[in-house]
């Protein structure tokens, strides 16, 4: 399988048999995403989105995805996928902690995580979303990845492997809104046992940034983004020496896992 980082949070699988599934869609005011990632083409060639929750930075690019792939299925919380269906979201698919989504060629499930969710919150009165949620895809005949969401350290990273036996894992380390980088390596470190861990959340610098005049947008807008900028490598400090791999991965960059 494939991992494209298209964002802070914002991911893409390709599986072995092409199937395309993108977690947590953010694409206007976001500096990771390269102009290549928000064509009509690649939006069209999307076959399943799943939201971890409702906030701007992880949600607020849906409504692209549906203007150019309006039957595309969309996989959230309970509350927030009533809140699509509300809104004439076609495939909303509601889930909650525990349940499970089979796809061709993944089992998704939906597990806990420690983080609030509001929806829309940045264009008028929040709405209540649910709680936020992380996700364990099992891929046929392929790697196991748990992707964490906006989380803070919790126990029940534990109880996710040892039920679900991920081998990757994506983790938020960005801090500020999320665990940051030491809460993230003791997770590793006491709560995991995985081969990969790939840092997320955090933002790119401007060097890093595939939209450097995006960057700029959002940090007038969200100044507070300036302290989650270019943290990567302290997960990676962090867990030196660890028999634990940290992949860190580049702003639209892809790698075969």
């Amino acid at each position: 399988m494939k991992l494209t980082r298209l964002g802070h949070a914002m991911y893409l699988f390709t599986s072995k048999g092409g199937r395309r599934y993108l977690v947590d869609p953010f694409f206007d005011m976001n500096p990771g995403c390269p102009d290549a990632y928000q064509t009509e083409g690649f939006i069209k060639s999307i076959d399943t989105v799943f939201l971890t929750h409702g906030h701007f930075d992880h949600a607020s690019g849906l409504e692209k995805v549906l203007v150019h792939n309006p039957e595309c299925t969309v996989v959230a919380q309970y509350e927030l996928a009533m809140v699509l269906m509300q809104e004439g979201v076609q495939n909303a698919y509601p889930l909650n902690f525990g349940g499970t989504l089979q796809l061709d060629d993944v089992a998704a499930t939906m597990v806990q995580a420690k983080h609030t969710s509001s929806y829309k919150e940045t264009e008028g009165t929040p709405i209540y979303a649910g709680e936020s949620a992380g996700y364990v895809f099992t891929f046929t005949d392929d790697h196991t990845v748990y992707h964490s969401g906006d989380t803070a350290l919790m126990m029940d990273m534990k109880l996710i492997q040892d039920v679900y036996e991920p081998n990757i894992a994506i983790l938020s380390s960005s801090g500020q809104f999320t665990m940051g980088p030491k809460e993230a390596a003791y997770a590793v470190k006491n709560l995991l046992n995985v081969e990969t861990v790939i840092p997320s959340h955090t933002f790119p610098t401007k060097e890093s940034a595939a939209q450097p005049e995006t960057l700029e947008k959002l940090l007038d807008a969200f100044p507070v983004v300036q302290s989650m900028m270019g943290r990567d490598d302290e997960l990676a400090h962090e867990l030196a020496g660890t028999n634990t791999k940290v992949l860190v991965m580049g702003y639209g960059e892809e790698v075969v896992l």
